[in-house]
């Protein structure tokens, strides 16, 4: 059975459960468009991104970012290098399969230690990367004030650290079209939007937390509280006047009225609620399914 183009890494808040719904969700003549752009300012995982890709031919460009500079390096070396990367993978892969749990162990510590300190070309950080992202605990991407990356051994004896046939199906689907590699603040990318063409932009931000206990403000150092919030909004607004569809994903997050944060902000918008389960939860029990919103401007 071949093999289909899909994240090469575990990620938070991933859309892989939530692909179905959000396909029906699209422009109706979607398929009809031509020499459609594709954007995602917070690609993450790229779950939607390979999704898109697979299913819609008529996508033939894509516009790419993400905060995170250790995971769009991936992106690139993914794209543009990919046997290096499985070499690398298929290095660390043997050694840490060889090991008893207490070994697994001080292996992540070592390799979470190197990717923290050492210096260390492209091809070897981004191996580490994905290597600490199949082996740490429930696939977390945290670091801490200082910027490292703090999630302690998932306790996995035999992880998927290195497809080598994934990492080559997501290279030509990268390949495939003519794809824009960014890393910055979600807003650069209107800089490279189609100018006479069609722009199709998916943004999933950092959610706002459904509750108090709910954040998870550690993915970047950066934060994305309501002030972050309003400004996408504002973003946004900007995408439209600029006559891109827009499709945007967060939380079913409610003012402390018991109102809908999100139908208040984004009045004027179409609103809709879909089901999700989140999935990265440190007990399964809690791993329940919730509603999210999707707003779009079509």
């Amino acid at each position: 059975m071949a093999i289909v183009a899909q994240p090469f890494v575990k990620w938070a808040g991933g859309k892989r459960h939530l692909l179905s719904q959000l396909e029906t969700l699209l422009p109706d003549n979607f398929d009809e468009l031509e020499d459609v752009t594709y954007v995602e300012p917070f690609v993450g995982g790229g779950a939607v991104l390979f999704h898109m890709l697979n299913n819609h031919q008529n996508i033939r460009r894509a516009i790419i970012n993400d905060i995170n500079p250790s995971l769009i390096e991936c992106y690139r070396l993914v794209k543009d290098y990919p046997n290096e990367l499985i070499a690398e993978l298929q290095t660390i892969q043997n050694k840490y399969n060889a090991e008893d749990i207490e070994g697994k162990e001080r292996i992540y510590y070592n390799y979470r230690s190197k990717y923290n300190n050492d210096k260390l070309t492209s091809v070897e950080k981004a191996a580490i990367f994905i290597f600490l992202n199949h082996t740490c605990f429930n696939g977390l991407y945290r670091v801490n004030a200082n910027g490292a990356f703090n999630v302690p051994f998932g306790k996995y004896m035999k992880p998927m650290i290195c497809n080598a046939e994934l990492i080559r199906e997501d290279s030509r689907l990268l390949n495939s079209v003519d794809l824009i590699i960014m890393n910055g603040d979600y807003r650069c990318v209107s800089r490279r939007l189609a100018r006479r063409n069609i722009n199709f932009v998916y943004l999933d931000p950092p959610y706002r937390p459904i509750s108090v206990t709910s954040s998870f403000h550690t993915y970047s150092n950066s934060p994305f509280g309501d002030e972050q919030q309003v400004e996408l909004r504002d973003f946004c607004n900007h995408l439209d006047g600029r006559d891109c569809f827009i499709m945007l994903s967060n939380s079913d997050s409610r003012n402390e009225d018991g109102t809908s944060y999100f139908e208040d902000l984004f009045g004027g918008y179409n609103f809709q609620r879909i089901y999700a389960h989140r999935f990265i939860n440190a007990t399964s029990d809690k791993r329940v399914k919730l509603t999210e919103v999707l707003v779009r401007n079509y």
